[in-house]
């Protein structure tokens, strides 16, 4: 989930803020391993809360 979540971003960002050139993809590829590194921890770490917290408003 969390592949295809950063890399459909990283790829709109990219896109946004380059257009589409001969050098897209690369940046593309480049922006979406820092993201990952960056993104998949985060979401490992804050999603158990999160779902913690989701549950406990919707059981009231």
């Amino acid at each position: 989930m969390s592949i295809f979540m950063i890399g459909i971003m990283s790829f709109v960002v990219t896109y946004l803020n380059i257009g589409w050139t001969e050098q897209t993809v690369g940046k593309w590829l480049s922006s979406f391993g820092i993201a990952w590194l960056v993104g998949f921890p985060l979401l490992y770490i804050f999603s158990p809360i999160f779902k913690r917290k989701i549950v406990k408003s919707l059981s009231k």
